[in-house]
């Protein structure tokens, strides 16, 4: 995907369409609709239904917690009224607030869905590690004044790599019928005074990352040995685990889907991390029984009416 893409403004359209939105999460419950919080939801879901003059249900591929950032928040929905990839584009963002925009619009085939079509998801925590407060980036990373060893964090991070049981490291409120995850890789790196944890797997428990970042932190920091995670993990209970990391540091980045849905690709966020150069989709995915599965899944939506 180029930086600057043509969007067309003579063809509409119909069916089901998926979008790519960021958001700084900042002011927000999380992504999922709630009565008494404002939500990314609700407010893309406002705009899109004041672009298309009729309500309009949109579906993420995966729910971020409160205070949590996204960079590419894969969304779909079907459209019930016919309208150019230029009008739901430039609409939604003239319609969203200042603190979620989206970034791209493409139709997709009918049995794509956002979720349960997603074959991995992507985080990145990043840690600003100096001694005093930050300023600029005080609302997209957590502040550690404390000296921490990457290095040492990156050694402890390598135990939870592959499918296990992730019970240390899950909110105690988490509604998953199952806290085995498989996780792809996990990359503790330091740029200057950024730390990133890099994390894909094929999905997360609810406050999965943040529990993980907590222990790593605890490590980075010399309070436990590079065994830490491994033996946190073995325990499967999660009142032995470190504090829950804030919610400020993390950044949904990616999502891999087969290949045949053809989303645009770009580069990784968020941008202050612009200079790493990596761009969504150049990892391979390790080979899998769900991914498989996920593959041959179809989700194809209820038939509708669609009017002009």
């Amino acid at each position: 995907m180029a930086f600057f893409e043509f969007q067309d403004d003579r063809q509409p359209l119909e069916g089901r369409i998926a979008l790519g939105v960021e958001y700084d999460g900042s002011a927000y419950c999380g992504w999922q609709r709630l009565t008494q919080a404002p939500s990314v939801q609700a407010a893309l879901e406002t705009a899109l239904s004041k672009i298309a003059n009729t309500p309009v249900q949109a579906l993420c591929s995966g729910r971020t917690d409160t205070g949590v950032h996204a960079t590419r928040q894969v969304v779909h929905f079907d459209a019930p009224v016919p309208r150019t990839q230029k009008a739901w584009l430039f609409g939604a963002n003239a319609k969203l607030p200042r603190d979620v925009a989206v970034r791209w619009v493409v139709p997709v085939a009918d049995d794509f869905h956002a979720r349960l079509s997603a074959l991995a998801r992507r985080y990145r925590y990043v840690i600003l590690n100096q001694p005093s407060r930050p300023v600029l980036e005080r609302a997209n990373a957590t502040w550690c004044r404390e000296p921490l060893d990457a290095e040492r964090m990156h050694a402890a991070a390598q135990a939870l790599i592959g499918e296990h049981d992730f019970s240390s490291f899950r909110a105690a409120g988490c509604q998953s019928k199952s806290s085995h995850r498989h996780v792809h890789f996990i990359e503790v790196r330091r740029y200057g005074p950024l730390i990133v944890i890099d994390i894909q797997a094929n999905a997360f428990l609810h406050h999965m990352i943040r529990n993980i970042a907590g222990a790593l932190v605890a490590v980075g920091r010399g309070d436990h040995p590079t065994t830490y995670l491994g033996e946190l993990l073995s325990l499967r209970d999660r009142t032995q685990g470190n504090v829950t990391a804030p919610g400020c540091g993390l950044h949904f980045v990616d999502v891999y889907y087969d290949e045949r849905f053809e989303l645009p690709q770009e580069p990784l966020g968020p941008n202050l991390l612009a200079f790493v150069g990596e761009w969504s989709g150049e990892r391979t995915l390790p080979d899998s029984e769900w991914a498989r599965a996920r593959r041959q899944r179809r989700v194809y939506p209820p038939r509708r009416e669609v009017s002009s």
